[in-house]
């Protein structure tokens, strides 16, 4: 045998060895939960506590860094294109252990505190109204936006944070507009990749209501089991006994609980005005709540492990 032959051999023979580790290691990922890939055990109760909004306005800054300093919240994510988003990054550069990602924002939904995109406005018309600002509903946008444009306005409000001195730990999507189209959820799926970012996809949600979705997915993404969130439906006297009951039942993988803090203020009432859902005082009841010493009594009572979108990341992308 010639030595190109023999050379050739060895390279072959290398390939297909690379090829049967990274099939092992797909399988691996698939026949393994999300808590034992993380280093825990199948049956660990671990919980993402996650504030959204950040950067709409003083007040959610102000109610969101307050939770994170007593420790009852262990992630959060920013809106980049809105008014206040210089004050939570100016706090992050000089808090870089925060757990912080970037909440993707296509949609502007209050009735007067309006904002517009990243991106000059004329470089992705479709994401704004007639008066240049981002739809106000998920289904406006979800119909109207180019996903090419709303690519562009996602890239765009990544870059703006990190230029900011932000290290983001994960993204996820405002309104859920991303969940609304399969093009919409592949450009998400990219640009999470594209930034070594694990994205927010809740595996039980989207088993049940967007499977097509899932099947975008590859072994690489990280699917995290559960997503809780407050809806509508609760009534503010039952508000606290929602999130116990949820602390008290919480099933063993990787939940993570989305709550809308902020302090029910007059600035936080302008902001939301002509709004209950989401409004200043349900945000005010989610500070409270999490705020106080049952959540903390529950979380040590039932054997739940705060983790961060941080940890998700480190341990599983870099």
């Amino acid at each position: 045998m010639t030595r190109s032959g023999a050379f050739a051999r060895l390279a072959s023979a290398l390939l297909l060895a690379m090829f049967a580790l990274q099939t092992a290691q797909a399988q691996s990922n698939e026949d393994r939960s999300l808590a034992e890939r993380l280093g825990y055990p199948s049956d660990a109760k671990l919980l993402i506590v996650h504030a959204d909004d950040i950067g709409v306005a003083h007040s959610v800054n102000a109610a969101t860094i307050e939770l994170f300093e007593k420790g009852a919240i262990t992630s959060g994510s920013i809106m980049v294109p809105c008014p206040w988003f210089p004050e939570i990054a100016a706090h992050a550069r000089e808090h870089a252990d925060m757990d912080l990602g970037i909440h993707l924002t296509l949609t502007s939904e209050w009735q007067h505190f309006r904002w517009g995109p990243v991106l000059p406005a004329d470089s992705v018309p479709s994401l704004v109204d007639g008066n240049g600002f981002l739809h106000p509903t998920t289904e406006a946008a979800a119909s109207r936006i180019d996903p090419g444009e709303a690519e562009a306005e996602m890239r765009a409000q990544v870059d703006r944070a990190i230029a900011f001195g932000i290290t983001p730990t994960h993204l996820d999507s405002h309104m859920a507009v991303l969940f609304q189209t399969p093009a919409l959820f592949e450009a998400y799926l990219r640009v999470g990749r594209d930034y070594h970012l694990p994205v927010l996809i809740p595996g039980d949600q989207m088993r049940a209501q967007a499977p097509r979705l899932l099947e975008l997915t590859t072994a690489d993404d990280i699917v995290i089991d559960r997503v809780e969130i407050a809806t509508p439906a609760i009534a503010a006297e039952g508000w606290d006994a929602f999130y116990t009951g949820l602390l008290e039942n919480l099933e063993p993988g990787v939940t993570q609980i989305i709550i809308h803090a902020a302090h029910d203020d007059a600035e936080m009432r302008a902001v939301t005005i002509g709004q209950v859902d989401y409004g200043s005082a349900w945000r005010q009841r989610d500070f409270d709540y999490f705020a106080g010493e049952e959540f903390r009594k529950l979380v040590e009572r039932h054997g739940v492990k705060l983790i961060t979108w941080r940890e998700i990341r480190d341990r599983l992308l870099k």
